[in-house]
Order: C-alpha cells, then structure tokens, then sequence
C-alpha cells in the first residue's frame, strides 16, 4: 500500500479523494443556482398556460379517486364474529405495536359467560395516528382493519377525530367480510 500526500493528507490507493465543489466565489453567491430554479419552475408554468386542457385534475371530494385498491390503509374499524359479538379480546396487542401510541383500551371481563376479556372502552386518536398498520398486522383476532373506504375525516373539534368503540363497530368494510375470522 503506497501512501502519498495531496493537499497535506495522507491516503492510501484504495481510497478515492474526491474535490469539492462550492468553493468558487460564483457558487458561494448562491445566485446562479436560484436562477436556474426559477428557470426550470417558469418553464413549467408557461407549458401549463398553454396547455390548460390537458392538466388532470381532480374536483375532490364531489369526484372520487379511481385508482384505490383493497391495499390502502383507510380509517380503522373493530370486527364482529358471528354471534354478532366484538371479536376484540382487549390483549393489548395492537396498542403494544402502535408506534405513535395511539390506541387506548380498557379491558373488562365478558357478561355472556365466556372465560375471555373484551373492551370496555376502545378509542383510536386518528390525528395521532400515522395509519402504519402495524394494529392490524399484531392483532392475533383479526379483530381490528383498515378496510372501511373511509380515507378523509373531517371535524370541527379534536373530539371528532377521537373513534370510540361504538362508532369503530359501527364502520363497514368496503373491500373484505364483515364476520371476523376469530373463533366464537
């Protein structure tokens, strides 16, 4: 391995020195470059003006998306079996995976006679919520799914994006079963 020096350091052949870029009085001024991004956004400006016809656009919300699969994550919904009980069992696991902490339950025992827990209460914050999918994918009962169709929610107030149990139950889903795959 040679080394030998180039600017006062010291290198060996397999590594590359690159030169710095920047240094001139014309790129410390800033000026040329701001030109050149004003020069590529008013290009795009006069293309546009004169081919006002072709831009696509989309007169949201009268006009809905087309291009929505099944794969999208849309707002949460809480899943039923088929006795028409909630098929949470309040284990935790989704408020566990939920990286911005989100997910608040509370857990009581079942009054039907079953050895198993369920919500007392279930709220989602959906202004905290990142809609990651990480509560789906931990759920062990397939009891909690993104797949209700809903992707904009609208309020006046902080309450209103806060879903509690009743309406999390009370969301359909637009692209799978409604009968959760959880035993009964």
């Amino acid at each position: 391995m040679s080394q030998h020096t180039r600017e006062g350091s010291i290198t060996s052949d397999h590594i590359k020195v690159t030169k710095r870029h920047g240094n001139s009085f014309r790129d410390k001024l800033y000026l040329p470059a701001i030109y050149d991004g004003v020069k590529v956004t008013f290009k795009h400006l006069f293309k546009n003006l004169n081919n006002i016809n072709d831009i696509e656009t989309l007169r949201y919300p009268e006009e809905q998306p087309t291009d929505i699969t099944q794969r999208w994550r849309g707002l949460h919904r809480l899943t039923h079996r088929a006795d028409n009980s909630i098929a949470c069992v309040a284990c935790f696991m989704c408020s566990t995976a939920c990286p911005s902490n989100c997910i608040f339950i509370e857990a009581t025992q079942r009054q039907d006679g079953k050895d198993e827990k369920m919500p007392a209460s279930f709220f989602i914050d959906t202004l905290e919520c990142i809609f990651c999918g990480y509560c789906v994918e931990a759920c062990p009962c397939d009891a909690i799914r993104m797949d209700t169709g809903i992707f904009s929610l609208t309020g006046n107030k902080r309450e209103d994006f806060v879903m509690n149990k009743e309406q999390l139950l009370s969301h359909k889903g637009a692209f799978a079963e409604e009968i959760s795959c959880a035993r009964n």
